[in-house]
């Protein structure tokens, strides 16, 4: 009742006041706290940078203004005015890269996958069109890369009943005949589980390795190591040998899970597949080695991380195809070392159609992997 009686009894004065003085304590610790956000590196790129890096990303993966575009084989067999017309109409397509040639030759480009499908236009086409007769229109692909495969199906499919609609007059007289090369059907399992492992590899190299090694330097843990007759390439090798053991562990659990759970089997050379892990998780290790190198603080150093992840993570292909990316990211994609590590395990793991050859995967890798130590040697400090 006291309370009550003395918050009543101020005057008009006194209540104005103290009505300033609580607006003036809100706006110091809203500013405080706005202060605090901004000096907050992490939080400004979680919370601001990385939703609009991942907007702008997939927008020019899947935003269909970027200039994506599918090489497809075009076999024409028939020589009337209605195989013509369809053929043109296949060549009008704005992404599809239309080759003409020999069935033998398209089918071969197909299974070293400079096609994504062949078409055929089947000797009789127009004159069946001609009688109102239903033909099925043979178009081959290869299973193997699902996203890319059905996308151009589809539009193939589009293609035909539009000429339906305008060569003959009525629908459903060319009929899409599905014709797997190769053989084999991979599941969307058989296309991640590589692309994980990858994945894997590169978080290990890239977060596992960097950021131990900023923090010690940031808590002179370094420093003191330095005065000891300690040498810098015992120190490095002795860190690789952990992480590549780690990397071990990690392939071991990806793949048994794969087999066990998913029924995911391998089906290249274990040793060349051996080979690849070994090479694509020491290229790593060292670009690990390099960005703690170039890292002033540790705040310098997660930025940096986060910098080099999620590019490659989106657009090397471990999830996404490369073939639904439009050109202008296509440089981009080829020079991450990530790119040639998913794409060599899933030819090796799966049986996946190749995106380069194995032996030019290897020589990038290898590349990336004498790049990153030799900057790493020179610019790695102990403070």
């Amino acid at each position: 009742m006291e309370l009550g009686a003395g918050i009543g009894a101020l005057t008009p004065t006194e209540k104005l006041q103290t009505k300033e003085g609580t607006m003036r304590a809100f706006w110091k610790l809203f500013m405080a706290n706005l202060k605090g956000f901004i000096r907050d590196r992490m939080a400004l790129f979680w919370m601001l940078a990385f939703p609009v890096f991942i907007i702008l990303l997939f927008g020019a993966v899947f935003g269909g203004e970027g200039g994506t575009s599918f090489d497809i084989g075009l076999v024409v067999e028939d020589s009337g005015p209605a195989a013509m017309g369809i053929a043109k109409a296949f060549e009008q397509v704005p992404v599809f890269n239309v080759h003409r040639g020999k069935l033998s030759e398209e089918l071969e480009a197909l299974k070293k996958g400079d096609r994504r499908a062949v078409v055929v236009l089947p000797e009789g086409l127009s004159n069946a069109i001609a009688a109102k007769k239903p033909l099925d229109i043979p178009v081959y692909y290869d299973p193997a890369n699902q996203t890319a495969s059905q996308i151009v199906l589809s539009i193939v499919r589009r293609v035909l009943e539009e000429a339906d609609r305008r060569v003959s007059g009525a629908p459903r007289l060319l009929r899409l005949s599905e014709q797997i090369i190769l053989g084999r059907r991979l599941r969307n399992i058989d296309y991640l589980l590589p692309g994980v492992v990858a994945m894997a590899l590169m978080q290990l190299g890239v977060f596992g390795t960097a950021h131990p090694i900023i923090s010690l330097r940031e808590r002179q843990v370094l420093r003191r190591l330095s005065a000891t007759p300690l040498s810098r390439s015992t120190f490095l090798a002795a860190d690789v040998l952990l992480r590549l053991l780690i990397g071990l562990v990690q392939v071991v659990l990806l793949l048994g899970i794969g087999r066990l759970v998913f029924d995911v089997s391998i089906q290249g050379d274990w040793l060349l597949l051996a080979g690849f892990l070994a090479l694509g998780a020491a290229t790593f290790i060292a670009l690990g080695f390099l960005v703690a190198s170039i890292s002033p603080t540790e705040e310098a150093g997660n930025a940096i991380t986060q910098l080099v992840n999620f590019p490659m993570m989106f657009l090397s292909g471990i999830f996404f195809p490369v073939e639904i990316m439009p050109d202008w990211l296509r440089p981009i994609v080829e020079a991450m070392p990530l790119t040639y590590l998913g794409d060599a395990l899933r030819q090796i793991m799966v049986g996946a159609s190749a995106m380069h050859p194995l032996p030019l995967n290897a020589a990038v890798l290898a590349g990336w992997l004498v790049l990153c130590v030799i900057l790493s040697v020179r610019l790695f400090r102990w403070e």
